[in-house]
């Protein structure tokens, strides 16, 4: 069983992107959800 690493290779820039993305919404999310959060209390 040979493993094609091409499709690695194709994809890792793709997935480093989406979690960048995930990451930098999530934070700003958290932060907005916080924030509603404390003015509701």
């Amino acid at each position: 069983m040979d493993i094609d690493f091409r499709i690695a290779i194709v994809l890792a820039p793709v997935v480093i992107a989406a979690s960048w993305a995930a990451f930098n919404i999530g934070a700003a999310a958290l932060r907005q959800i916080q924030g509603f959060l404390d003015r509701e209390a």
